[in-house]
């Protein structure tokens, strides 16, 4: 039947060494909690063993879009898999969760081991930053729906929150209180697609050197940012009001979804300096200041809205913060 289903297009023995090739990966990213190890039906997560007295459990689930063209055609896999940990677990970060566990699915045409290997290792380093244990996934090989060396990726985390420390806190908003941007490393993966598009208008390969230095890839394949680190005792502490990831639909969308009604963002737009890679895209595509602000993150990957008070501290505790605008009335 191996045989058979081999010459279908299936190799059962590359997937089951692809699994021991793996395990190490996996055994690296376990946290409390997680003590089960790869190839079970189902992973497994103690809650109480990772210290959680009264917890709900927040989930996210998201893929790396078409950023995963570019890694392909640079052949570069040591990044997507951290993109695909982050856009996930920044997901969970945002409702004042901490991400536990991790599961991924790999999906190809034809299972490249190498390949394979590579991206489910850059998914465990993704895992170690995000403080989440990698504790199952799935690979799977299906030949005519894939063209040859294409995968897909998507993923799946699950985090946890006392129950009193869920953000945001809508009732604790007031007009004052002021926007934290947290640099993004780039445009994260969101927006390839006019990305992709702007480098065909203007003839740019991943390999040309752009003018700011470094090649293209360098710029455009820079891993997401994961913000684990960073917020995780700022939510022990108490001092966050609301988190806003900026993802697909840029500050434009994302901040509004975060604020009660009556309350909106006041961006400076002194303070929204953007880096190069981003003015680069925005006069290729001849965008306006509105469309890039919602196109892509324009620099800012997590805004945190908090009262005046902490706004100073928190500033000089968070490397590369910058104050972004203030909360007004509507």
């Amino acid at each position: 039947m191996t045989d058979a289903y081999k010459k279908a297009g299936v190799d059962i023995d590359a997937g089951n060494a692809l699994v021991r090739r793996i395990a190490p990966f996996a055994k690296a990213t376990r946290r409390p909690g997680a003590d089960g190890s790869l190839g079970g039906f189902g992973g497994l997560f103690d809650l109480k063993a990772a210290g959680f007295e009264d917890p709900v459990l927040v989930s996210g689930t998201d893929g790396v879009g078409t950023k995963l063209l570019l890694a392909i055609e640079a052949e570069r896999y040591e990044g997507i898999g951290i993109d695909l940990v982050a856009m996930c677990a920044n997901d969970v970060l945002v409702q004042g969760a901490e991400p536990l566990f991790f599961l991924d699915y790999f999906a190809t045409g034809h299972l490249e081991g190498d390949v394979a290997a590579a991206v489910i290792e850059s998914i465990a380093e993704g895992c170690r930053q995000a403080g989440a244990a990698l504790i199952g996934g799935e690979t799977a090989e299906m030949p005519g729906l894939y063209g040859q060396g294409h995968f897909d990726l998507a993923g799946f985390c699950v985090g946890a929150a006392e129950r009193g420390r869920l953000l945001p806190r809508m009732e604790e908003m007031a007009e004052g209180d002021v926007l934290i941007a947290l640099p993004s490393s780039g445009p994260h993966a969101n927006g390839f697609s006019l990305i992709r598009k702007l480098m065909a208008e203007q003839g740019v390969a991943l390999t040309d050197e752009t003018p700011w230095g470094g090649t293209f890839a360098d710029a455009l394949l820079a891993p997401t940012r994961i913000y684990t680190e960073e917020l995780v005792p700022l939510f022990r502490r108490g001092v966050l009001k609301g988190l806003s990831h900026i993802t697909g639909g840029g500050l434009v969308e994302n901040l509004p979804r975060v604020l009660p009604a009556g309350l909106e963002a006041a961006i400076s737009d002194g303070d929204l300096l953007l880096p190069p890679l981003f003015s680069w895209l925005q006069e290729a595509g001849s965008l306006s200041d509105q469309e890039g602000r919602t196109v892509f993150n324009c620099g800012v990957g997590m805004v945190l809205i908090v009262a005046e008070a902490e706004a100073d501290s928190l500033l000089s505790e968070l490397t590369g913060s910058f104050r972004l605008g203030t909360l007004t009335k509507a």
